[in-house]
């Protein structure tokens, strides 16, 4: 992995939800191999902070940049003061009315 000098930290779930990953994921896959995973402590649905574990909220509250994955994680951390590039594919009417996208709409959006 490419990381420009920069520390590069990917999060899986702590616990398996619907699709996301964990860290039995980032091992088999070899993601381990290229960063360093940590897991959020959390089997909910997005990220919602005061359900991770304090470890993961230091790294968070401590982190430049975020890139975060998904539309569960747009729903629940949008608003944050952090700086997040959020990456996900608007699924349901709601968030793509919000958005101003037709549902389906892929898209990187800047908090």
């Amino acid at each position: 992995m490419i990381s420009l000098g920069k520390k590069v930290k990917a999060v899986v779930k702590g616990s398996p939800v619907i699709n996301d990953s964990t860290m039995e994921d980032a091992l088999e896959t070899g993601l381990t191999e290229v960063c360093e995973v940590i897991d959020n402590g959390s089997d909910a649905v997005g990220t919602i902070l005061t359900w991770t574990s304090s470890r993961f909220q230091e790294i968070f509250k401590n982190t430049q940049l975020v890139v975060s994955k998904g539309q569960g994680n747009f729903e629940t951390l949008r608003g944050s003061e952090k700086k997040i590039f959020f990456l996900f594919q608007s699924k349901c009417d709601v968030v793509s009315k919000e958005l101003g996208l037709s549902t389906g709409s892929m898209l990187l959006k800047k908090s």
